[in-house]
Protein backbone atom coordinates (compact mmCIF):
# COMPACT_ATOMS: atom_id res chain seq x y z
CA UNK A 1 0.00 0.00 0.00
CA UNK A 2 1.25 3.30 -1.13
CA UNK A 3 0.70 5.94 1.56
CA UNK A 4 1.44 10.10 1.59
CA UNK A 5 2.07 11.20 5.09
CA UNK A 6 2.00 14.82 5.81
CA UNK A 7 1.62 17.39 9.33
CA UNK A 8 1.91 20.86 9.92
CA UNK A 9 1.24 20.46 13.79
CA UNK A 10 4.43 21.54 15.34
CA UNK A 11 6.93 24.08 13.24
CA UNK A 12 7.75 21.35 11.04
CA UNK A 13 6.34 20.44 7.52
CA UNK A 14 6.43 17.32 7.16
CA UNK A 15 5.79 15.26 3.84
CA UNK A 16 7.07 11.62 3.11
CA UNK A 17 5.79 8.91 1.01
CA UNK A 18 6.04 5.25 2.67
CA UNK A 19 5.48 1.79 1.49
CA UNK A 20 3.40 0.28 3.77
CA UNK A 21 3.20 -3.85 3.18
CA UNK A 22 0.73 -6.56 4.28
CA UNK A 23 2.73 -7.37 7.61
CA UNK A 24 5.66 -5.45 8.87
CA UNK A 25 7.05 -2.27 9.31
CA UNK A 26 6.07 0.68 6.92
CA UNK A 27 9.27 1.39 4.35
CA UNK A 28 10.29 4.94 3.80
CA UNK A 29 10.34 5.87 0.16
CA UNK A 30 11.01 9.47 0.35
CA UNK A 31 10.86 12.40 2.60
CA UNK A 32 11.02 16.06 2.93
CA UNK A 33 11.05 17.71 6.50
CA UNK A 34 11.17 22.23 6.61
CA UNK A 35 11.15 23.35 9.80
CA UNK A 36 9.57 26.53 9.46
CA UNK A 37 6.89 27.53 11.89
CA UNK A 38 5.50 30.68 9.51
CA UNK A 39 5.70 29.17 6.22
CA UNK A 40 3.39 25.43 6.50
CA UNK A 41 1.10 26.91 3.52
CA UNK A 42 3.62 27.94 1.20
CA UNK A 43 5.84 24.26 1.89
CA UNK A 44 3.59 21.72 2.23
CA UNK A 45 2.32 20.84 -1.41
CA UNK A 46 5.38 22.01 -2.73
CA UNK A 47 7.27 19.61 -0.23
CA UNK A 48 4.82 16.99 -1.99
CA UNK A 49 5.35 17.02 -5.17
CA UNK A 50 9.06 16.80 -4.22
CA UNK A 51 8.53 13.62 -2.82
CA UNK A 52 6.51 12.11 -5.35
CA UNK A 53 8.52 12.87 -8.09
CA UNK A 54 11.60 12.01 -6.34
CA UNK A 55 10.04 8.44 -5.79
CA UNK A 56 9.04 8.61 -9.31
CA UNK A 57 5.48 8.11 -8.97
CA UNK A 58 2.23 10.38 -9.50
CA UNK A 59 -0.67 10.87 -6.65
CA UNK A 60 -3.04 8.63 -8.72
CA UNK A 61 -0.79 5.96 -7.40
CA UNK A 62 -1.71 6.29 -3.93
CA UNK A 63 -4.17 4.92 -1.83
CA UNK A 64 -4.62 6.18 0.62
CA UNK A 65 -3.07 9.91 2.83
CA UNK A 66 -2.33 9.56 6.90
CA UNK A 67 -2.33 13.08 8.39
CA UNK A 68 -1.58 14.58 11.65
CA UNK A 69 -4.12 15.61 13.51
CA UNK A 70 -2.12 17.18 16.14
CA UNK A 71 -2.60 18.52 18.99
CA UNK A 72 -1.74 21.87 17.45
CA UNK A 73 -1.99 25.52 16.95
CA UNK A 74 -5.11 26.39 14.52
CA UNK A 75 -3.10 28.04 11.79
CA UNK A 76 -0.60 25.73 11.15
CA UNK A 77 -2.49 22.36 11.97
CA UNK A 78 -5.40 23.35 9.50
CA UNK A 79 -2.91 23.77 6.61
CA UNK A 80 -1.98 19.76 6.71
CA UNK A 81 -5.73 18.91 7.80
CA UNK A 82 -7.41 20.96 4.91
CA UNK A 83 -4.48 19.78 2.41
CA UNK A 84 -4.80 16.01 3.02
CA UNK A 85 -9.05 16.18 2.87
CA UNK A 86 -8.28 17.93 -0.28
CA UNK A 87 -6.31 15.15 -1.92
CA UNK A 88 -8.35 12.43 -0.63
CA UNK A 89 -11.51 13.87 -1.75
CA UNK A 90 -10.04 14.58 -5.72
CA UNK A 91 -7.69 11.36 -5.40
CA UNK A 92 -11.25 8.95 -4.20
CA UNK A 93 -9.09 7.49 -1.34
CA UNK A 94 -9.22 7.02 2.73
CA UNK A 95 -7.41 9.63 4.62
CA UNK A 96 -6.53 8.83 8.14
CA UNK A 97 -5.89 11.01 11.38
CA UNK A 98 -3.35 10.40 13.71
CA UNK A 99 -2.51 11.89 17.23
CA UNK A 100 0.99 13.27 16.19
CA UNK A 101 2.03 12.61 19.89
CA UNK A 102 1.83 9.33 19.18
CA UNK A 103 3.69 9.34 16.31
CA UNK A 104 6.78 10.73 18.59
CA UNK A 105 6.06 8.09 21.48
CA UNK A 106 6.55 5.65 18.62
CA UNK A 107 9.56 6.95 17.35
CA UNK A 108 11.24 7.55 20.97
CA UNK A 109 11.03 3.84 21.45
CA UNK A 110 9.36 1.74 24.42
CA UNK A 111 11.50 1.63 27.94
CA UNK A 112 10.98 4.17 30.62
CA UNK A 113 7.62 5.83 30.80
CA UNK A 114 7.69 8.69 28.23
CA UNK A 115 6.12 12.01 28.22
CA UNK A 116 5.50 14.01 24.93
CA UNK A 117 5.48 17.57 24.49
CA UNK A 118 4.80 20.25 21.44
CA UNK A 119 4.88 24.20 21.76
CA UNK A 120 1.27 25.09 21.99
CA UNK A 121 2.76 28.56 21.91
CA UNK A 122 1.24 31.31 24.76
CA UNK A 123 3.74 30.30 27.24
CA UNK A 124 1.98 26.28 27.05
CA UNK A 125 2.70 22.63 26.46
CA UNK A 126 0.57 20.26 24.40
CA UNK A 127 1.21 16.79 25.81
CA UNK A 128 0.96 13.23 26.44
CA UNK A 129 2.00 10.30 28.55
CA UNK A 130 2.89 7.19 27.68
CA UNK A 131 3.93 3.77 29.83
CA UNK A 132 6.37 1.69 29.00
CA UNK A 133 5.60 -0.48 26.55
CA UNK A 134 5.03 2.99 24.79
CA UNK A 135 0.79 3.28 25.18
CA UNK A 136 -0.97 6.26 25.59
CA UNK A 137 -2.03 6.38 29.13
CA UNK A 138 -3.17 10.57 29.36
CA UNK A 139 -3.81 13.15 27.23
CA UNK A 140 -3.07 14.80 24.97
CA UNK A 141 -3.87 17.77 26.83
CA UNK A 142 -2.66 21.68 27.26
CA UNK A 143 -1.23 22.95 29.97
CA UNK A 144 1.92 25.49 30.97
CA UNK A 145 4.86 23.91 31.90
CA UNK A 146 4.42 24.09 35.47
CA UNK A 147 1.22 22.16 35.46
CA UNK A 148 2.23 19.30 33.25
CA UNK A 149 2.70 15.93 35.77
CA UNK A 150 6.21 14.69 35.65
CA UNK A 151 5.74 11.97 39.04
CA UNK A 152 7.17 8.55 37.46
CA UNK A 153 8.18 9.87 34.26
CA UNK A 154 11.99 9.46 33.40
CA UNK A 155 12.35 11.02 30.20
CA UNK A 156 10.58 13.19 27.33
CA UNK A 157 10.30 13.81 23.73
CA UNK A 158 9.58 16.94 21.45
CA UNK A 159 9.79 20.52 23.34
CA UNK A 160 10.58 19.52 26.88
CA UNK A 161 13.58 21.58 27.73
CA UNK A 162 12.16 23.47 30.32
CA UNK A 163 10.87 20.07 32.20
CA UNK A 164 13.91 19.35 33.61
CA UNK A 165 13.99 15.59 32.22
CA UNK A 166 15.93 13.95 30.16
CA UNK A 167 15.01 15.00 26.04
CA UNK A 168 15.30 12.04 23.60
CA UNK A 169 14.46 12.11 20.09
CA UNK A 170 12.07 12.85 18.08
CA UNK A 171 11.53 17.01 18.10
CA UNK A 172 8.20 16.05 15.43
CA UNK A 173 6.51 13.10 13.87
CA UNK A 174 7.87 11.81 11.05
CA UNK A 175 6.28 10.26 7.93
CA UNK A 176 7.18 6.31 8.96
CA UNK A 177 6.22 7.13 12.41
CA UNK A 178 2.72 8.47 11.18
CA UNK A 179 1.98 5.45 9.05
CA UNK A 180 2.97 3.14 11.75
CA UNK A 181 0.67 4.39 14.02
CA UNK A 182 -2.13 4.19 11.70
CA UNK A 183 -0.95 0.52 10.37
CA UNK A 184 -3.93 -1.05 11.75
CA UNK A 185 -6.62 1.22 10.26
CA UNK A 186 -4.89 0.88 7.11
CA UNK A 187 -5.40 -2.67 6.79
CA UNK A 188 -8.87 -2.69 7.99
CA UNK A 189 -11.27 -3.38 5.96
CA UNK A 190 -13.14 -0.08 8.30
CA UNK A 191 -13.32 3.32 7.15
CA UNK A 192 -11.08 5.81 8.55
CA UNK A 193 -12.32 8.03 11.53
CA UNK A 194 -13.22 11.70 11.05
CA UNK A 195 -10.95 14.11 10.26
CA UNK A 196 -11.13 15.87 13.89
CA UNK A 197 -8.36 18.48 13.92
CA UNK A 198 -6.86 18.69 18.08
CA UNK A 199 -6.97 22.23 18.75
CA UNK A 200 -7.61 21.18 22.72
CA UNK A 201 -8.07 25.07 22.88
CA UNK A 202 -11.47 26.72 22.41
CA UNK A 203 -11.52 29.58 19.61
CA UNK A 204 -10.54 32.94 20.59
CA UNK A 205 -13.49 34.51 18.83
CA UNK A 206 -16.87 34.14 20.52
CA UNK A 207 -20.42 35.57 19.49
CA UNK A 208 -20.99 38.79 19.63
CA UNK A 209 -23.52 39.82 23.08
CA UNK A 210 -26.94 41.33 22.17
CA UNK A 211 -26.92 44.71 20.68
CA UNK A 212 -27.40 47.75 24.11
CA UNK A 213 -30.49 49.53 24.23
CA UNK A 214 -29.61 53.02 23.77
CA UNK A 215 -31.74 55.21 25.86
CA UNK A 216 -32.50 58.54 24.19
CA UNK A 217 -31.13 61.65 25.48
Amino acid sequence: MLVLAVDTATSAVVAGLVWLPVAGAPELLGERVTVNARAHGELLMPSVSEVMASAGVSLRDLDAVVCGAGPGPFTGLRVGMVSAAALGDGLDIPVYPVCGLDAMAYRAGAGNALLVVTDARRRELYWARYDAAGQRVEGPHVDRPDDVPLAGVTRVAGAGEALGLPVVPPQHPDPAALVAVAAPQLRSPAPPGPLTPLYLRRPDAVVPGPAKRVTPA
